[in-house]
């Protein structure tokens, strides 16, 4: 994702017609009430309402803005091919990003939002969209649920000469994160007949467990200064061994793991299918839009693998390195 979200300072005479354009049709979106235009789409629902594939995330730590910078590629902001429309889904809101959208249909379909037969939407499936296009969905069979789940924490060891060699100090103890969901589900009963993610975000990103490593003398104490470098991590899960073994065997370093794990704990929360509900990013690396992780493989959207070669490519290209993007990551929590 090229500069994830940077806080770009742009005064008010230096926008160009398009960027104008955008901020009217914004404060339009806002301003509309939906009404008329609500029709049946059972002939745009799935048999047996089957569950969309896409959950939705974003960092903890950065606000819901969507960049307009060009010059990032059109990675983590929008590019000049790509546009946006605003859905709201029984009053919650989620920006959809597409770069060839026509009607409503193709909105709902580039956000992968299942339809059911008694729901109601406003335009009208045919109905064309531009930037200023409020989607209004109301569900008829469903509700929307919140539910919270866990993120493992990870284990960092870091060298420092502040202790004695051979010892070893706990620094912190480590914390799981929180991930936060919000489902469109569909009952029967007792029975989950389906369940939409529709938003999902790092609540709360996971603290480490860092424990110090003594390379010093005798002499040094037990002081417990924190080594500057950024450690070796113990890789949590099957994603996080694959890239551990992955990066080592393409010449890369520990250092180089404990960086893209930071960097996808509190991206992503390590969920393949992430979207973020505001700017549409994607994925383990919250690429944006999703589909430029296409140029590591056609299977971007669902395979992890694919995923993250993508994101050591874009750290290397922009960054010069992982840890590059690490350090960018730290100091300004966007990356």
């Amino acid at each position: 994702m090229a500069n994830h979200r940077k806080k770009t300072s742009i005064s008010l005479p230096s926008l160009n017609k398009r960027q104008w354009i955008r901020i009217g049709a914004v404060a339009a979106a806002l301003a509309l009430v939906a009404t008329g235009g609500i029709i049946t789409r059972s002939f745009y629902a799935s048999d047996g309402r089957s569950v969309a594939q896409q959950v939705t995330a974003y960092s903890a730590t950065d606000p819901l803005t969507v960049s307009r910078g060009s010059a990032r590629d059109g990675v983590r902001g929008m590019d000049g091919d790509t546009s946006y429309v605003t859905v709201k889904l029984d009053g919650q809101s989620r920006t959809v990003l597409g770069t060839d959208f026509t009607t409503v249909k193709s909105v709902l379909e580039a956000g992968n939002i299942t339809l059911g037969p008694n729901d109601t939407v406003d335009p009208a499936l045919d109905a064309e969209v531009d930037e200023s296009t409020v989607i209004t969905i109301e569900t008829a069979d469903s509700v929307l649920e919140t539910s919270e789940e866990p993120i493992a924490f990870n284990t960092v060891r870091k060298e420092t000469s502040s202790l004695p060699e051979g010892t070893e100090q706990v620094e912190s103890e480590g914390e799981e994160g929180v991930m936060e969901t919000t489902s469109l589900v569909t009952r029967a009963g007792d029975t989950v007949i389906s369940s939409n993610v529709f938003a999902s975000y790092v609540k709360k990103a996971p603290v480490d467990k860092v424990i110090l490593v003594g390379t010093g003398s005798a002499s040094s104490g037990s002081s417990s200064g924190s080594s500057a470098s950024i450690g070796t991590t113990v890789p949590a899960g099957e994603m996080q061994q694959w890239a551990h073994d992955y990066l080592l065997a393409n010449g890369y370093t520990e250092a180089d793991f404990s960086a893209t794990v930071y960097i996808i704990n509190h991206e992503s929360g390590w969920r393949v299918n992430a979207t973020n509900a505001s700017s549409g990013a994607y994925g383990l690396p919250q690429a944006l839009p999703g589909s430029k992780m296409a140029s590591a493989g056609a299977d971007w959207a669902t395979n992890y693998q694919t995923q993250l070669k993508w994101f050591w490519g874009y750290c290397n290209s922009r960054y010069g390195s992982v840890q590059g993007a690490y350090n960018f990551w730290v100091a300004n929590h966007w990356y």
